[in-house]
């Protein structure tokens, strides 16, 4: 099926998965990833899940367990090791928040804000030159951009270049970039007074930001938040974005 693991990606990540050398044997991490994977494109309930990927419940507590542990977030900075630092592109994208993932008390520690809209929750990235990911962060949906720069930002090598939107235009985050030996591109305010050094040819590369986020979003358990939990649905938003490094090992025939 094309939700599944292909041979490739498979040999990629099993070493980083949890070894269990003792006690009762559990259910082939190939299946079980493959039932994940399945849940993740089509956005289907649990339940719904066909009865070859093994118990649906069996899949979403490994999903769970492995979050708890780190699996996801480990398997994220593995793969993004190795990307081109060159150039790094900040952004944010909305996401509607389900009726079913909005039942919760104080949905605001879920990172869950109501906006004109409705509930709504907002995907933070850092990606490198490719549009491939680096960091992911998760806020309510009517925080601003800028709440979570600085977290994701804390990783800028030296010599690298920033590209953002104006929304980002900060004295702050210009600080920050040059502390890191990095150089903002960032489009200036229209309110800012002082001259600002900006390149609208280098600014264009900006896109592959905008690419990254429609791609992870043709998931559809990332382009509607279904998920009660904050730490669930940001599982999904890197289990999406680690087929994209997967991917881009794909053998060539």
């Amino acid at each position: 099926m094309r939700y599944e693991l292909a041979d490739y990606e498979w040999v990629a990540i099993k070493p980083m998965l949890p070894n269990k050398p003792r006690g009762d044997p559990r259910l082939n991490d190939p299946r079980v990833l493959n039932g994940i994977f399945w849940g993740l494109r089509s956005g289907a309930p649990w339940r719904d899940l066909p009865d070859h990927f093994g118990p649906y419940t069996t899949c979403y507590n490994r999903l769970v367990r492995w979050r708890r542990a780190g699996v996801w977030g480990r398997i994220i900075d593995a793969l993004a090791a190795a990307h081109d630092a060159a150039i790094q592109m900040i952004d944010t994208s909305i996401v509607r928040v389900h009726q079913h993932g909005a039942c919760i008390a104080r949905n605001r520690r879920q990172s869950m804000g109501r906006s004109r809209g409705g509930l709504r929750s907002k995907i933070h990235a850092v990606v490198d030159s490719n549009g491939l990911p680096v960091r992911l962060a998760l806020s309510p949906g009517e925080a601003h951009d800028v709440r979570l720069a600085g977290k994701l930002l804390s990783r800028l090598k030296s010599g690298s270049m920033l590209l953002a939107d104006r929304s980002y235009d900060a004295d702050w985050i210009r600080e920050l970039a040059m502390k890191k030996g990095a150089w903002a591109n960032i489009p200036p305010k229209s309110n800012r007074n002082d001259p600002i050094c900006f390149s609208p040819y280098l600014y264009c590369a900006r896109s592959r930001v905008e690419r990254f986020f429609n791609r992870i979003k043709q998931f559809r358990r990332v382009a509607t938040r279904y998920d009660r939990l904050a730490a669930n649905y940001l599982a999904f938003v890197q289990l999406a974005s680690i087929r994209l490094w997967l991917r881009l090992n794909e053998p060539t025939s």
